[in-house]
């Protein structure tokens, strides 16, 4: 299946790109990405469609370092449970290994690889997206973000010994010398950066031993494996792809990078149907959908994938037993109810 990545890429692209005289909600629809969801950064999305987001971007602002732009806005925050575990690694080998270790817990088109000789570190990154499209700006804001975190325990005038990029030099390199150093190469044999070992030797300074275990249990009691459930991802793009009317299972099937009958029988193996994932998250979506006064019904309706309202109430009156506006008006006359106790 195509690689997903977690919505937490994204942190800060609207105010990024904003600042840059771009329509971030439009790009984002335009590349089947959802802004509202935006706030929720655990969610899982397809790893292309962020990748066609920042080139669109790039293009779109004349700045061909976007992706680096963004990866200065990176936190270990950025990183939910990992970045408070990495932050308590006794030194940034043991910091930069356990990053490697989990990487696909928040992007699954992500391989980084560490290798050390004669005092000699590599940090190698590549993206495999599943697409042969252009990921210029992807691998950037990667390279970028870990360039980011290692600075945060070795100091904010560290720089590597070099830095490497497959894909040809931009016409300015003025963002590129001012994070990486005037060694920086393009048209490289691989994308990464090289690094004394004294480095890695570095003490953190954030590691507070006696909170270590503490931040191993946190990472321990989410999941980090390579592999989420299907059910799981079918999911969230059932969510993705309802408000874009192109949510079927042949759809969800090619975002996954598999066809229909691989969907059903994987599905069938964990228990549930397509069918089952479509009605409850619709079903969950309406509920709170209708609950808020402030949509109307005919932006519900195609928020949910239905042609027209008509087909929207038929379809929620069958779930409900009334139609939706008798239960937002329900739902309102119980809340004044709960506000008058």
């Amino acid at each position: 299946m195509k690689p997903l990545a977690r919505y937490a890429a994204l942190n800060d692209y609207v105010a990024l790109g904003q600042s840059l005289g771009l329509d971030p909600a439009r790009l984002l629809r335009e590349a089947g990405l959802d802004p509202a969801s935006l706030s929720m950064q655990d969610r899982w999305v397809p790893a292309s469609a962020v990748t066609e987001l920042l080139e669109h971007s790039a293009a779109e602002s004349g700045r061909e370092d976007f992706g680096l732009l963004l990866a200065e806005r990176r936190r270990l925050s950025n990183l939910g449970p990992l970045g408070l575990v990495i932050r308590e690694e006794p030194d940034v080998r043991s910091a930069l290994e356990l990053m490697v270790r989990h990487q696909h817990a928040y992007n699954e088109a992500l391989y980084i690889r560490l290798t050390e000789r004669n005092g000699i570190a590599s940090v190698r990154l590549r993206l495999d997206t599943g697409e042969r499209r252009s990921t210029r700006q992807a691998t950037e804001l990667a390279i970028g973000a870990t360039h980011g975190i290692l600075r945060g325990f070795l100091g904010a005038n560290w720089q590597p010994a070099e830095t490497t990029f497959t894909h040809p030099a931009p016409r300015d390199r003025t963002t590129h010398r001012r994070l990486f150093g005037p060694q920086v190469k393009f048209d490289h044999e691989f994308t990464g950066m090289t690094l004394y070992t004294t480095d890695l030797d570095t003490p953190n300074p954030m590691s507070d031993p006696l909170l270590r275990p503490y931040a191993q249990q946190l990472l321990d009691s989410v999941s980090t494996t390579a592999e989420t459930a299907v059910r799981d991802r079918v999911q969230e793009l059932v969510e993705l792809l309802l408000p874009t009317g192109r949510c079927s299972a042949d759809q969800v099937a090619r975002s996954l990078g598999v066809d229909r009958r691989t969907v059903h029988r994987r599905l069938a193996d964990e228990g549930c149907t397509y069918s089952e994932i479509l009605d409850t998250t619709r079903i969950d979506l309406a509920r709170r959908a209708v609950g808020n006064p402030g949509r109307s019904f005919t932006e519900i309706a195609g928020m949910l994938g239905f042609s027209s309202p008509a087909g929207f109430t038929r379809w929620f009156r069958g779930q409900y037993g009334c139609s939706p506006t008798q239960w937002r008006r329900d739902a309102s006359k119980d809340a004044a109810h709960e506000g008058n106790r």
